[in-house]
């Protein structure tokens, strides 16, 4: 109950901390018009969130940064509030975040306007990234390399676990950056993900785990007082690609993510459906299998208003994350 305590506790700490900088960091980005770009080919309706501050990410990172860093100093007056294993999350959310931050600036700025970095160099750095990250998790904080509902021994993945830990840390930040493209959506379904692997940690007594979880959780919620629809500004690749990878080494650290899949669904589903209207659009020859693709405006140019797929959305994740939990205590 005490750790429980500790982390929500911790979640309104970094709620209160968001919403306070939120109003500045936006004043901030509209002043050096640092505004999104929209794909002409999507859902008309999206034509009015042109010149909508992105970058919001930082209004997330900031806070949980500051949160971490000031909680782990108190171990001076006798409190251990977080040990030094977060600094890998916290570590892997700046690393993504000045990558999607160089990302956003590129699609506003940069020589690629309304395009940012090349697909091919963004993965090249994210692999970059994560391998580092995978022999960190093995090798120095020896975590828990993989758990299987209804073993309670965790498995040893020997040479495996390295190509498939820097595998899930890029699929995860890809498939949030996917799934951030309507008002509120990815905050939701990100904060849904990482209580869920609060909970999970803290049912494991990976108390530092779960709690550096719903401090994020706080920050998401933060966000979301600005981000729900309309939208006063955006995550961006600042926010979904930093997000989304650092659920992925959450994962890892509590050896579930096996139940990555089930407790993300509607990332993972945003994710399968590109590579499918890929693979689709090239073996047909110009044929469509989603109206569009990520799936979100699928839906929305199936007639589903944008605040619908949202709730709907979220309402999926909410059932699958229980679902997730009830996985991992089985």
């Amino acid at each position: 109950m005490r750790e429980t305590s500790i982390a929500l506790t911790l979640s309104g700490l970094s709620f209160l901390m968001t919403v306070i900088w939120g109003g500045p960091l936006i004043r901030i980005l509209r002043h050096f018009r640092i505004g999104k770009l929209i794909r002409f080919e999507g859902p008309n309706s999206h034509i009015t969130k042109l010149g909508t501050p992105t970058m919001g990410g930082w209004m997330i990172i900031v806070p949980v940064v500051l949160v971490t860093i000031l909680m782990n100093a108190a171990i001076i007056f006798g409190l251990k509030i977080f040990s030094t294993i977060v600094f890998i999350p916290l570590a892997v959310l700046l690393g993504y975040g000045c990558l999607g931050a160089i990302d956003d600036w590129e699609g506003i700025r940069g020589e690629r306007i309304g395009k940012g970095m090349s697909a091919r160099t963004k993965l090249l750095i994210q692999i970059i990234f994560a391998i580092p990250v995978a022999y960190l998790l093995r090798d120095v904080i020896h975590v828990p390399q993989m758990f299987w509902p209804g073993v309670y021994d965790a498995f040893d993945l020997g040479g495996w676990y390295i190509p498939i830990a820097v595998f899930i840390i890029i699929a995860s930040s890809n498939a949030v950056n996917f799934t951030d493209g309507l008002d509120g959506l990815a905050g939701l379904i990100a904060a849904t993900a990482f209580a869920a692997f609060g909970g999970i940690a803290l049912l494991q007594g990976q108390d530092f785990i779960g709690r550096f979880c719903f401090t994020m959780v706080g920050a998401l919620f933060g966000f979301l007082w600005f981000n729900v629809h309309p939208a006063e500004l955006f995550m961006g690749d600042t926010g979904s690609l930093s997000i989304g990878a650092t659920l992925g080494v959450i994962a890892l650290m509590t050896g579930q993510w096996l139940l990555l899949p089930v407790i993300a669904i509607i990332p993972v589903s945003e994710g399968i459906s590109v590579v499918l209207q890929i693979f689709y659009f090239r073996i047909t020859k110009g044929k469509r299998l989603f109206k569009m693709a990520p799936l979100h405006h699928h839906f929305e140019l199936l007639g589903w208003s944008e605040t619908q797929v949202v709730q709907r959305f979220w309402l999926v994740s909410l059932v699958f994350a229980m679902a997730g939990i009830a996985l991992a205590l089985v």
